[in-house]
This record gives C-alpha cells, sequence and structure tokens, in this order.
C-alpha cells in the first residue's frame, strides 16, 4: 500500500449476529476532504471507530504506509457530541489541552507556551472569549467548536471527525467548514461522517457512498450521483435539490 494518508481494505465487523461492516474499501489521498454518506444503520460512525481501533473489526487498515497504531500521534478524532459526558467538571480551556497530552504525557507540565497555543486553538474556531467556562455551560454548537479546537491541538496530519455538523447552529457549520477548508488548503486529509446531502457538493471534494459496504467512493462530481445515492440509500431517494 502507498504512504497515502488512510487506506482501508476489506474492514468488517459485527456486533453479535448484527454485521455492520462486510468488506468496506477505501482510500483517502493527502489534502482531500471527504464525506462518509450513508443511510442509517450503514456503519458510517462504526467505520471510523474501526479505522482507529475502538471497535474490533477485522480486515486492513494503514495510516501513512504503517500500522494505524504507529500514526495515532499523526491522527485527530472528532467524536459525535452525543457520545460525550458533557457534565464532567472542567474548562474550556482544560479541553483543549488535552490535545497536547502527546507531547506533555498525562503528567506533564502545562507551562504558558501551551496554554497560549491553546487560546490560539480557540480564536480559530471562534470560542476564546469562554475559556474559562464549564465545558458542559456551553450550547451544542460551542461545545462542537472546542471539541475541534482539542483536535487542532494535536497538530495532526489526518482529522476523523463523526457527524460534526449534527445539531449546531448555521454560524458554528460556517465556523466549522471555514476550519476545516483551511486545515485541507495547508495539507491536512479530513474525514467526515456527514448527513445533509444537501450540502456535500459544497463541503467536500470527495464522497464515499457507505451501506455496510462500499457503494461508491471517489470525486463528488464523480460519484455523487442520482444512481450511486439510490444504490446507497433505495431507489425511492429524492434529492433535495438538483
Amino acid at each position: 500500500m502507498s504512504q497515502i494518508p488512510l487506506d482501508v481494505r476489506d474492514l468488517t465487523l459485527r456486533y453479535g449476529d448484527v454485521l455492520a461492516l462486510d468488506g468496506a474499501t477505501a482510500h483517502f489521498p493527502k489534502a482531500s476532504m471527504t464525506a462518509i454518506v450513508g443511510p442509517n444503520g450503514a456503519g458510517k460512525s462504526s467505520f471510523l471507530k474501526s479505522v482507529l481501533g475502538l471497535e474490533a473489526a477485522s480486515g486492513e487498515v494503514r495510516a501513512f504506509g504503517g500500522p494505524v497504531a504507529d500514526a495515532m500521534a499523526r491522527i485527530a478524532y472528532v467524536p459525535q457530541r452525543a457520545a460525550v459526558d458533557w457534565s464532567f467538571p472542567v474548562r474550556v480551556i482544560d479541553v483543549v489541552l488535552m490535545g497536547f497530552y502527546r507531547q506533555t504525557g498525562l503528567l506533564g507540565r502545562i507551562d504558558r507556551r501551551f496554554q497560549a497555543k491553546a487560546m490560539a486553538c480557540l480564536a480559530r474556531v471562534g470560542m476564546q472569549d469562554f475559556a474559562r467556562r464549564q465545558i458542559g455551560a456551553l450550547s451544542g454548537g460551542q461545545q462542537q467548536r472546542v471539541f475541534l479546537a482539542r483536535a487542532l491541538a494535536q497538530g495532526a496530519e489526518l482529522y476523523l471527525l463523526d457527524e460534526p455538523f449534527a445539531g449546531v447552529d448555521a454560524a458554528t457549520e460556517s465556523a466549522i467548514i471555514t476550519v476545516l477548508k483551511g486545515l485541507q488548503a495547508e495539507g491536512a486529509t479530513i474525514i467526515a461522517v456527514h448527513h445533509d446531502l444537501s450540502t456535500v457538493a459544497d463541503y467536500f471534494d470527495r464522497v464515499l457512498l457507505l451501506n455496510r459496504h462500499t457503494i461508491a467512493e471517489g470525486s463528488v462530481a464523480e460519484i455523487f450521483t442520482r444512481d450511486a445515492l439510490a444504490r446507497a440509500y433505495g431507489p425511492s431517494l429524492m434529492l433535495a435539490a438538483e
């Protein structure tokens, strides 16, 4: 396999008798921005978790030409907001500082240099004025921005995001896509589970159509078609706009 940021072959995952992923295969080139699209229950979140080793799937996954475990310092993951315990008493700045743990260690000293970097990450997502707030006191959109700031703190080259726009307001969605496109322009690779078909062509340049197995993958211009979407969602699918 080449040293592209992420290469996935024959990814298969079962939850008991339920086949969540059935030989899903995809590759994600450097500096690309890919939407993972498919119906509910298609295995989109399971795909990301399996790639990261959070689910025990079979198949072959390589990041930057080697095992994912060897490349974790180059990968940032933003989970679904619903999967996070927002009642945990922690400040916004402390959440972002967690992104530096690979550099400092869990018990490492957080000096002014890291504090300044964390504030810069918050500024990039428009949350610098909320640094001392408790994370649980923020709105859903604000919480999502903070988790993106934590990912920025990692200085990653590959970003995996699980429905980053779900349940956020229009201003937050605009802020997030601006940051992601900026990362892409800097050479990062972005992969995001996405549910809004009407914005795929505006936000992404590549798409992975998934329904337990790979329906199609490639450029939005080539792959994001009525025929391919019908194969992923079923023939009754009606696009919001053409």
